[in-house]
């Protein structure tokens, strides 16, 4: 069984995983806790003073910070993404398990539950990292496999910006799912480096030794 950790460090680098396995590093830092912690948070937070946010770990000036959770206000689901059915559970699918960090109960056949990913991080401009969706499609899963019913999309909160983008499960996501669990099942020994813009933000970076060539071998 696989933690929804080590895929999500799979689909961004089987390499990765491979080093963070043989550190044991599975743990979250507490800067990202931190972060992670204010999506809990968010009634309290969007009329917060700019002193008290100024405290907090954002990632947004206070004004935009607040202009952010006000418009998360606005959505539809925001009762159930401030008070959800459940709060990090850990959840076992036929794959992957973890802790789920929001469930959003179910209403009718045609309103399945909802899981939701919390990311300490930036999003990108647009939709989510690919590594993230990955989690994402893992965590529907295990839900869809405790419920037996289908959960085609989860959500993905970014709470140290304020702002949630959505994961469909399209056959695209599925697939790219798929692949990070058989880069998991395939690790043996150190998979290739990638050599890429990953490598500069990566903590394995010096052991990997990615970084290492010359600018003239780069070219061949």
């Amino acid at each position: 069984m696989i933690p929804f950790s080590d895929l999500a460090r799979a689909a961004y680098c089987p390499r990765q995983l491979y080093y963070a396995r043989r550190a044991d590093d599975r743990n979250v830092p507490g800067e990202a806790r931190a972060r992670i912690d204010l999506a809990f948070r968010y009634p309290t937070l969007v009329d917060a003073s700019d002193a008290t946010l100024r405290r907090l770990p954002i990632r947004r000036s206070p004004a935009a910070y607040r202009r952010n959770l006000s418009r998360l206000r606005e959505r539809a689901d925001y009762e159930r993404l401030t008070d959800p059915e459940h709060e990090r559970v850990f959840r076992s699918g036929k794959d992957c398990h973890g802790t789920v960090h929001k469930v959003f109960a179910a209403g009718t056949d045609s309103d399945p539950p909802v899981p939701t990913v919390v990311s300490p991080g930036e999003p990108p401009e647009n939709g989510v990292w690919e590594s993230q969706a990955v989690r994402a499609v893992a965590v529907a899963k295990a839900v869809a496999w405790e419920r037996e019913r289908e959960v085609p999309r989860a959500l993905i909160e970014y709470p140290s910006v304020g702002t949630v983008r959505e994961v469909q499960l399209t056959t695209r996501k599925k697939a790219a799912y798929r692949r990070a669990l058989r880069a998991v099942h395939a690790i043996d020994g150190p998979p290739s480096r990638v050599d890429d813009d990953r490598c500069s933000a990566c903590d394995y970076r010096d052991r990997c030794g990615t970084g290492r060539r010359s600018f003239r071998s780069l070219l061949g």
